[in-house]
């Protein structure tokens, strides 16, 4: 059997709800997809594709074999959150699997989404219990994958952790930022409460630096863990950017998501009715343009400054780097248009001012340097522009010592939840090292 193309409910009755877009797989198609797995030779997938070293090859036979409890015990081994890398991650692993040198690669990502949903669903997955007792306390400020990947291990190890979350709910970007359509609500509720359950304390609306402060932490835990994401999105500030119908892709999605889980009943930007005109072309651009269809836009373009990508790998990235090439999302598939080469020039009323780029490209395909198009100017008509153009690697507060650690995006960049994940691992260990140093100098 090959990989399977059609993974989506049908567009009609998608657009109708913000439930996932993704079907289930039956437990024919998964067993057929575990079985490509084992041909394979040398896994690419596990220790070049995937940031956490995920045993893949491993995880995919005991599928095939109908072992579900060892699948979950081998993937919860190295992944903390596998629910949301089984549903968001863009699947490096996949992009490195052997299979796909000469056809198309096994669903790795989609194997991984069922381990999980049945480990929920049999009883498997259950409260990571301390293994003992350090006596020290950890404060981790954020919410989001890095910081509760953190909080997990630290108390896993024995620590007493607290995490400070600025939102109503803990989860950073996957409870704000990612729509429910990709990712619902409860399934990061279900891990939260899985974390309390194992002695993790979470204090949302709780801002620091405005709330309490980070010297008042510091003085009433043994470390602190400084994991608040990159909050500040890119802005785009050409003429016109004070326009009222000009906003930020996070604040437009943010709103969506609070109205879907019930936290506010109003959206403070709606696309009903409008043209809506997305600049970025990134997964938070899809995302704006899924979440503006689903609203009832009248139309939606996503604009990109870059060139389109080729229909298959770029010789710029053979096997098995993470290849360059077109990605078309479930988002764009449900009625959306876009125009790449395109720079934005200038914001009005009626929409947004642009020129169309030229790319200078490397021998083997990689965009390297555009430069403007005498005389290729235009205008597109848009009620309201959303701008989707990544976040700004903003430096951590200010705050030095030996018992402060940095980890996620606010140590990296903007990176992908994986990475965010992997990183929370591995400051973890950091911590721990830390803590016992002190407690053997006692």
């Amino acid at each position: 059997m090959m990989r399977i193309k059609e993974i989506y409910r049908p567009v009609s009755s998608r657009l109708q709800d913000y439930s996932e877009v993704e079907r289930n797989l039956t437990a024919s198609e998964l067993n057929s997809q575990a079985k490509r797995c084992q041909d394979c030779g040398i896994p690419f997938c596990h220790g070049r594709g995937c940031p956490l070293e995920n045993v893949i090859p491993e995880i995919n036979a005991a599928v095939a074999a109908g072992e579900w409890k060892l699948a979950w015990d081998i993937l919860s081994s190295t992944n903390d959150f596998p629910e949301f890398t089984g549903r968001v991650c863009p699947a490096l692993c996949e992009a490195s699997c052997t299979q796909g040198i000469n056809t198309d690669p096994v669903m790795i990502r989609q194997l991984e989404k069922a381990v999980v949903e049945t480990a929920f669903e049999q009883g498997f997955a259950q409260p990571l219990m301390p293994l003992c007792d350090t006596g020290f306390r950890v404060a981790v400020v954020g919410g989001g994958p890095a910081g509760m990947a953190v909080a997990q291990r630290l108390n896993r190890m024995g620590h007493k952790v607290t995490v400070f979350e600025k939102n109503a709910e803990a989860g950073g970007l996957l409870r704000y930022g990612i729509p429910d359509f990709k990712l619902e609500k409860q399934i990061v509720r279900r891990r939260v409460d899985l974390m309390k359950r194992a002695g993790i304390r979470f204090e949302c609306n709780t801002e620091v630096g405005k709330d309490i402060t980070l010297e008042y932490l510091r003085k009433r835990y043994d470390a602190l863990v400084i994991a608040i994401g990159t909050p500040q999105p890119r802005d785009l500030n050409i003429p016109g950017r004070e326009l009222p119908h000009v906003h930020f892709a996070l604040d437009f999605l943010c709103g969506q998501n609070r109205v879907v889980s019930g936290e506010q009943t109003e959206l403070p930007i709606s696309a009903a009715g409008k043209r809506v005109v997305v600049i970025g072309g990134g997964d938070t651009g899809s995302d704006c343009v899924g979440t503006s269809l689903r609203q009832g836009a009248k139309a939606v373009v996503q604009l990109e400054i870059m060139p389109q990508p080729p229909e298959n790998r770029s010789g710029s990235t053979p096997w098995p780097d993470w290849p360059y090439l077109l990605r078309t999302s479930s988002s764009h598939k449900e009625g959306a248009s876009r125009l790449w080469c395109v720079g934005s020039k200038r914001f009005t009323e009626t929409g947004v001012d642009y020129v169309k780029v030229e790319w200078e490209f490397t021998p083997n395909g990689k965009p390297v340097k555009f430069k403007e198009i005498p005389g290729s100017e235009g205008h597109i008509d848009a009620d309201l522009v959303l701008l989707a153009m990544g976040f700004v690697n903003t430096p951590p507060p200010e705050v030095r010592g030996e018992d402060v650690f940095v980890c996620g995006d606010a140590a990296t960049g903007q990176s992908l939840v994986v990475r965010a994940i992997t990183d929370g691992r591995r400051v973890a260990e950091r911590v721990n090292e830390y803590l016992i140093s002190r407690s053997n100098d006692k």
